[in-house]
């Protein structure tokens, strides 16, 4: 009886730990056909600004999947990013909210999302932000997966 009480913990420990080093899926296959956005994508760079700045800092040129997501956040003024402000969108048509899937990665000074799953391919993806003062900051960055 002990036995088989001990062999199941070991058994649930082990499908536990597995599932805690599950990777995270950013963007589907479905996702992933769907057509690019028509046209240039909209920046706005206009002057000097004091809203909060989003830098990409991982994965570099191209990376197989699932790899590290990274991004910094850095506010001025004396201002704090707002989490909650944080708004991850695939440029798509139509475009697709990523944003539930990247919540638990996000913090205030960025997000670090370490195994992240998507499908070989070019994807644009858009971040936006707001600071305590509740100006906007953006970044738009294209991820390209290889192949595995």
């Amino acid at each position: 009886m002990k036995r088989n009480i001990l062999s199941g913990l070991i058994a649930a420990a082990l499908l536990f730990s597995g599932a805690a080093r599950a990777a995270t899926q950013l963007i589907t296959e479905e996702e992933a056909k769907l057509p690019p956005p028509k046209g240039a994508v909209a920046t706005d760079r206009r002057g000097i600004l004091r809203g909060p700045k989003v830098e990409f800092v991982s994965p570099g040129d191209s990376v197989s999947s699932p790899m590290r997501l990274q991004l910094k956040f850095e506010s001025f003024g004396g201002a704090k990013i707002d989490p909650e402000s944080v708004k991850v969108i695939f440029l798509r048509t139509p475009n697709v909210d990523l944003t539930p899937r990247v919540k638990p990665f996000v913090q205030a000074d960025g997000i670090n999302m370490q195994d992240a799953e998507l499908p070989p391919g070019d994807y644009t993806m858009r971040v936006d932000i707001k600071d305590s003062d509740g100006r906007p900051g953006t970044a738009i960055f294209t991820l390209k997966v290889a192949p595995k």
